[in-house]
Order: C-alpha cells, then sequence, then structure tokens
C-alpha cells in the first residue's frame, strides 16, 4: 500500500510540475502560429469544450471532490497497477484545478485549426485521456493487472 501510495505521489508531483512549467510560458507571453496548430493562452472556465462554465467558483471544488474520490477508490483495490494511471490523472486534474484557483481558468493553449476547428487544449488534458485510456485497459483486460 505504501510503496502505491508513493509512485501515485511521485507520478502526480512530475505530471503537476511538468505541466505548471509548460503553462508558466504561455503566461509569460509565448505565442507561435503555423498553418495547423497555434500555441496561445486561453483561460478555459469550463471543462471539455468549455462545458460546465456556468458552475462559475463551484466547478474547482466539484472537480477536488472527484480527483478525491478517483484516488480513494483506486486506494481501496489495493492493486499496485493503478498507480501510474492514477498519478498521472491526479497530477493532471490537481494541475487544471489549480489552474483555476490561480487564473480563474484552465490554462490551454494548444489551438489545432488543420482542416477544422478543435477545441484549445493543454499537456494535462492529454495527460488526463491517456490516464482515462489506460484505466479502462485495465478494467476490461483484468489478465493485464495482476496486483
Amino acid at each position: 500500500m505504501r510503496k502505491s501510495l508513493f509512485i501515485l505521489a511521485a507520478v502526480a508531483a512530475g505530471i503537476f510540475i511538468a505541466d505548471q512549467n509548460i503553462k508558466w510560458l504561455f503566461v509569460k507571453g509565448f505565442r507561435y502560429y503555423t498553418d495547423c496548430i497555434d500555441l496561445i493562452l486561453v483561460y478555459n472556465r469550463g471543462v471539455a469544450f468549455s462545458m460546465f462554465a456556468f458552475l462559475e467558483e463551484a466547478l474547482k471544488w466539484i472537480q477536488l471532490v472527484l480527483l478525491a474520490g478517483v484516488v480513494g477508490y483506486t486506494l481501496s483495490l489495493k492493486k499496485r497497477c493503478y498507480s501510474i494511471p492514477v498519478g498521472i490523472m491526479v497530477g493532471a486534474g490537481f494541475s487544471n484545478v489549480y489552474d483555476r484557483f490561480i487564473h480563474g481558468g484552465v490554462v490551454d493553449y494548444v489551438y489545432w485549426h488543420c482542416g477544422f476547428n478543435f477545441a484549445v487544449f493543454n499537456f494535462a488534458d492529454v495527460m488526463i485521456d491517456i490516464a482515462v485510456l489506460w484505466l479502462l485497459i485495465l478494467n476490461f483486460r483484468p489478465q493485464t493487472c495482476k496486483g
């Protein structure tokens, strides 16, 4: 249990630090434009595609409760194979919540517009997607998670 918690915390800290350092570049003024991808600063007051922006201040507290629930649930499973993907999810999720406390919205910066306009997103969003996919694989293929 302690080893699982240590792995989860170390991964979460690494993702959080990496994401916050990338975001710092954009808050300080970094911009880059291409024909397909622009690296720009956008503050997202909602979640994916700005959904739930109407929740305003409550959104960050709801997300903190959800993150705590994810950690609590996965620790109750007592399977070390969940430590890395949950650490990724928690580090990335907490980084986005931290933005809400510091900047009033999530710092997003990757704008894909090649062929179609896509939502503006960040490193943490990509890490959350990877973590969710990893967790789905662990749950639907239990033989990949021995303990």
